[in-house]
């Protein structure tokens, strides 16, 4: 429990935490259990929906799953790491094996190296020298990267290529643990297109598209989730974000409460953060972002900050 709660939140964050719901984690089941249920639903009735309404259904359907995993590899529903990746393996977002989004993820939430090139595998900042030698193309595209718009557009394609520069630099190198990781992840992309190709409603090629459209919709979520600040408590947001995106995204829009408190299960974020709002607002810094209609509005269009990062 981090040190600068004080004794009645510690105790009301352990109340929670011992809860029956908690210790059984039944709502993550259900979630599981219904994700699963809605996804071989979608694919095998897809003949009959259509094309174009089972993409529509599928693309949110995909990245809820990515949220769905992110629970997961913090230690939902269960405590047992290897039942968790089982449960959580399935590859229905094509793009990144469970294992690697897991070890790269965990290793995002040393917070005292947040937003640090090199450092922070989800920062999307350059040092000064990597900003020096990219070239004026590829700076202009990593400003459209800083619009909202611009990162719907260009943020997949930059996303996975740097994902394919890093693993194939691994196969190259011959890392055994990712030519294990890989060979596998592609052996389940490969069951798992080869079985919605054979429902009949749906192309490989839609279903790619699903994908790639569904790694764009969770980039809403990743858009401003960190900030460069001095402080590492400073540096996670806390977005005020409506009910669809608070489901879409199970309630990492409270990002800065899921830093202080990765443990915590998702649905127990909201009444964390409503029970000491203030607290929590002060400890951000006023890192505060009143729901994703805000950044829409006000950066669709314009950057909301620079690509180079201010001190590295």
């Amino acid at each position: 429990m981090p040190a600068y709660l004080d004794a009645a939140h510690q105790t009301h964050i352990n109340q929670l935490q011992s809860s029956l719901t908690a210790r059984t984690d039944w709502p993550t089941w259900l979630l599981l259990l219904g994700t699963y249920a809605a996804w071989f639903g979608l694919i095998h009735y897809s003949p009959r929906l259509g094309q174009g309404l089972t993409l529509l259904l599928l693309v949110p359907l995909i990245t809820f799953w990515m949220s769905l995993q992110h629970e997961l590899l913090h230690g939902h529903p269960t405590r047992l790491a290897w039942l968790n990746k089982a449960l959580g393996y399935a590859p229905i977002a094509l793009w990144y094996p469970y294992t690697l989004y897991r070890d790269s993820h965990l290793l995002h939430h040393r917070d005292a190296e947040l937003t640090c090139p090199h450092l922070d595998p989800e920062s999307r900042y350059f040092d000064r020298h990597a900003w020096d030698r990219s070239s004026l193309a590829g700076r202009g595209l990593h400003w459209v990267n800083k619009t909202l718009f611009g990162r719907l557009l260009v943020g997949p394609a930059l996303a996975l290529a740097n994902l394919l520069a890093g693993e194939l630099s691994r196969l190259r190198h011959g890392v055994l643990q990712a030519w294990a990781m890989w060979l596998c992840h592609a052996a389940c992309v490969a069951a798992l297109l080869y079985f919605v190709h054979g429902q009949g409603g749906l192309s490989v090629a839609a279903y790619l598209l699903a994908s790639v459209l569904a790694l764009a919709l969770s980039m809403v979520r990743s858009y401003y989730e960190h900030r460069p600040a001095a402080s590492p408590e400073q540096r996670s947001v806390i977005n005020e974000a409506g009910w669809p995106w608070r489901w879409l995204f199970l309630n990492l829009n409270l990002h800065l409460i899921h830093h202080d408190l990765p443990g915590l299960p998702w649905y127990y974020l909201p009444r964390v953060y409503a029970q000491r709002r203030e607290d929590w607002l002060r400890r951000s810094g006023q890192f505060l972002v009143r729901g994703y209609g805000a950044l829409f509005s006000r950066h669709g269009f314009r950057p909301i900050d620079s690509p180079r990062h201010p001190w590295h």
